[in-house]
Parts: structure tokens; sequence; C-alpha cells
């Protein structure tokens, strides 16, 4: 069954090149949630006048790879201990953040930062909320580095 799964780690670039290559992840969609704005767009979201973080939609057959090991690969793959900033990405736009879609990954994402944190000194500042409404990012940023012909930069 095609479940979907919503993470926020930075640039979104990097964030749907990793999850695009994992056995299981039907699409990545690259987008903007958590804000208070309606439609938001590139610039506004790059301005941080919106709210919203650079986030994915990530859809996945839960036969071929659950939600546990999706939040394994979140964890993995930026720095959860860096209060909104991934490398030299800075502003709540790139705020670390799981945005839950049920209580049954509520719970699995707030058990995964416990056990999570127990591998860092720092405190770990990863939201994890409700998600809201998810807006799909602008054509061009759908598969930006594979439309480049680039290697993923911006991940761990």
């Amino acid at each position: 069954m095609i479940q979907k799964a919503i993470f926020a780690e930075g640039c979104f670039w990097g964030v749907e090149s990793v999850f695009r290559k994992i056995k299981g992840v039907h699409n990545v969609t690259v987008g903007y949630t958590g804000g208070s704005t309606s439609s938001p767009h590139y610039e506004e979201v790059c301005e941080g006048s919106s709210g919203h973080a650079e986030a994915v939609l990530v859809e996945y057959e839960d036969e071929s790879v659950s939600y546990e090991e999706l939040l394994d690969i979140f964890w993995t793959t930026h720095n959860p201990t860096t209060l909104n900033r991934q490398g030299p990405d800075i502003g709540e736009q790139y705020r670390s953040a799981i945005f839950y879609l049920d209580d049954v990954q509520k719970n699995l994402a707030e058990e995964s930062k416990e056990k999570v944190q127990e591998q860092y000194m720092q405190n770990i500042v990863t939201e994890i909320v409700e998600a809201v409404e998810f807006f799909p990012a602008e054509e061009y940023h759908q598969r930006y580095f594979e439309k480049k012909g680039i290697d993923p930069t911006c991940h761990v």
C-alpha cells in the first residue's frame, strides 16, 4: 500500500535525491509546508516571510520500506542539532522537522527522536508537528540535481 511521509531537513534538493534512491520509494516531491501563507512560492519561502519549510513529500510502498526506515534515513542525512540551519543555508525555511500525518507516525517519530538523541551531545532541535497542507514547489525544483546533471551536494 502506498503511504506518505513529509520531512524537512534543509535544502530540499538534497533531501529529494537521498529519498529517491531508497528501494520502495515511488515518488518524492519537493515543496513547502508548515507556514502561514497559502500558495507559497520559492522567493517568498527563501526570504523567510512565509513561515514554510523546504520539505519533501515521500510516497512509499510500506511493504518494501517502513516509516521507521525512512526515519532512520532522515536522522542520518542531516544535522538535527542545528536550529534553522543546514550547512550554509540559514533560516527558518531550512529547519529540521517531521510533519506527521497520523498518530502512528507521531509516536514513531517521537520514539525515534528519543533513541537518536542518545547519539548526540547537543539537543536535537527537530520539530515533530502535525502536517498541514503541502505545496509542491515550482516544476524547475523537481529533480533539480538530475535535471542539472550534477551530484547532490546539500547533505551529509
